[in-house]
């Protein structure tokens, strides 16, 4: 049984399709009652409701699982909290792989949420429970948060310089190498970097996308105090838009570059590149 920690959210609900497609035995674990329906549609064999902040429903969680995939919320200022509590419930009940959904680079403490992160490897590597971290950069999928605007504007609005260069991997190809990791063996002890195959800048991706919709659309910069008006209007807390305006001004001070060299060997064949991920997921249908 593999237990799937935030299986109700988009990486979660990635991994969960990954692993039944892989006839994998799993355990969700959501946070309210509402979204039992949903993971049980996606096809999962057991649910567990509760906080993954209480380490007894953390317990109960893992209790009779042979994996775990831990995947805290994003931007949680609990997240090494809840990684510590993860990690104890995950001895006390003896699971033999513990695989992290961390990040890349979590080295940079110019960013907090990465930063959390490490913290969280740190504990893990100085515990007896057989791990592998990944570390994933951005997903492209979150370009569709914006899709709307493109398709009827033209516009891709960024809160950052357009010559910012990132890398982006499809949340697809994640969930894959979760899935192979939790379900074959020889990656206890591993980090993994998982990173598409291109490092764009924002102009290349707004090129990308002009293509694929046959019409010009341009990058326009949001000034971050816009940003972060527009984000508390739509309910984010104060953390989170702290932690993205510092993450905002990384990326444009250093732009945030991986390599797919891993991600292919994990997959087996190349992972998707942005244009191929518009073309499946975002092009209109004619």
């Amino acid at each position: 049984m593999i237990l799937v920690s935030g299986a109700a959210g988009k990486t979660g609900q990635a991994v969960l399709r990954a692993l039944i497609k892989r006839d994998a035995r799993v355990r969700a674990f959501v946070f309210r009652p509402e979204q039992v329906r949903l993971v049980e549609e996606l096809g999962a064999d057991e649910l567990i409701v509760g906080d993954m902040r209480d380490p007894e429903a953390y317990r109960a969680a893992t209790r009779g699982a042979t994996a775990v995939y831990h995947l805290c919320s994003n931007m949680n200022p609990d997240e090494v909290a809840i990684g510590q509590i993860a990690q104890e419930a995950a001895r006390e009940n003896s699971v033999q792989h513990f695989v992290y959904h961390s990040v890349l680079h979590p080295q940079t403490e110019a960013m907090p949420h990465h930063w959390h992160k490490l913290r969280v490897e740190e504990m893990l590597f100085e515990s007896p429970l057989n791990y592998t971290v990944l570390q994933p950069v951005a997903y492209m999928q979150n370009i569709l948060g914006g899709w709307q605007e493109i398709v009827e504007q033209d516009v891709y609005r960024i809160p950052y310089a357009p010559e910012t260069r990132l890398a982006m991997v499809d949340l697809e190809d994640v969930a894959t190498a979760a899935a192979i990791v939790l379900t074959e063996s020889g990656h206890h002890g591993a980090t993994y970097e998982l990173a598409g195959p291109e490092n764009l800048t924002q102009l290349e991706i707004a090129a990308i996308l002009s293509e694929s919709l046959d019409r010009p659309v341009s990058v326009a910069q949001i000034p971050r105090e816009v940003w972060a008006d527009n984000a508390r209007a739509a309910g984010l807390g104060t953390f989170q838009i702290d932690t993205l305006l510092k993450m905002f001004r990384y990326y444009e001070q250093h732009h945030f570059c991986g390599n797919s060299n891993v991600l292919t060997w994990l997959l087996r064949r190349p992972p998707a590149g942005f244009r191929s991920f518009i073309e499946r997921v975002a092009r209109p249908q004619p």
